[in-house]
């Protein structure tokens, strides 16, 4: 299937690793000019000088922290300057921190709506009048398995990266009469960095090894195993592209199985 992406330009934010680093590769090898995003410049650059290596497409390193309310404006911009427009914006972050709710302050929770909710508004809102000018407007943003079936430990993510889906569908609804299409992911447990994390956590609160968290988790899933990050952005790259066209307002499960709801 040819995905129409040949030639289009996209932001994602959240890139040198894990399952931004998968979706903005797989954006390059389908043919796309792309702005990969970390907080740390040689990061960022590395990330994009890889992905242009493998892919031959254009691709643009650009450092900046996403929580700060003057990045997402300026990520926008440079990826404009850089490629002369913008067709596809993935807002991505890495997660807030694992723990109870009576473990967390204010300033916590407020740095995790920074990081899991305005981080995504902000982008959004700097990228919609140049999203306007493309005939291929795409948003995806990504959120979590968590929106829909909370798991112990995370009431941070749990919490507010619902706020993110009802900022999605709103906007689906909102700004389809402009022809920008919004859509969400919700990955569930995909071997990233992040989830490695997650699981040295489990294991210093369960008194087990890393690799026994894991075979515990990847039992839950129909498929007996966490996905990888590639599985995750091929199904990323088709939801935004022009060839997932009549999609929008789509909270789609990426999670082999795991949630257990029938909505």
């Amino acid at each position: 299937m040819d995905l129409q992406l040949q030639g289009k330009v996209a932001l994602v934010t959240g890139a040198s690793k894990g399952l931004g680093y998968a979706v903005a590769r797989q954006l390059a090898l389908e043919g796309c000019q792309v702005a990969v995003n970390s907080r740390e410049e040689s990061r960022a650059k590395a990330a994009a000088e890889t992905i242009a290596q493998e892919s031959g497409a254009k691709t643009l390193g650009l450092a900046g922290d996403v929580t700060d309310p003057d990045v997402p404006e300026n990520l926008v911009q440079r990826t404009v300057e850089a490629f002369g427009g913008l067709d596809i914006l993935v807002t991505n972050a890495g997660g807030p921190p694992a723990g109870a709710f009576e473990s967390f302050d204010d300033a916590t929770w407020q740095k995790a709506i920074d990081l899991s909710f305005m981080s995504h508004v902000r982008l959004i809102r700097a990228a919609l009048p140049y999203l306007r000018q493309s005939d291929a407007a795409s948003v995806l943003t990504i959120t979590s398995i968590t929106v829909k079936q909370p798991i112990p430990n995370l009431v941070l993510s749990n919490s507010v990266r619902a706020a993110t889906v009802g900022l999605t569908k709103t906007l689906a609804l909102e700004l389809g009469k402009d022809g920008i299409r919004f859509n969400s992911i919700l990955p569930s447990w995909t071997r990233t960095e992040r989830v490695i994390e997650l699981m040295k956590f489990r294991a210093e609160q369960n008194g087990t090894t890393v690799e026994e968290e894991i075979a515990k988790q990847s039992a839950d899933s129909p498929l007996g195993r966490m996905g990888e990050p590639e599985e995750f952005a091929r199904a990323a790259v088709f939801l935004v592209s022009p060839a997932a066209s009549y999609l929008t307002g789509v909270m789609l499960n990426v999670d082999g199985g795991m949630y257990k709801g029938t909505l």
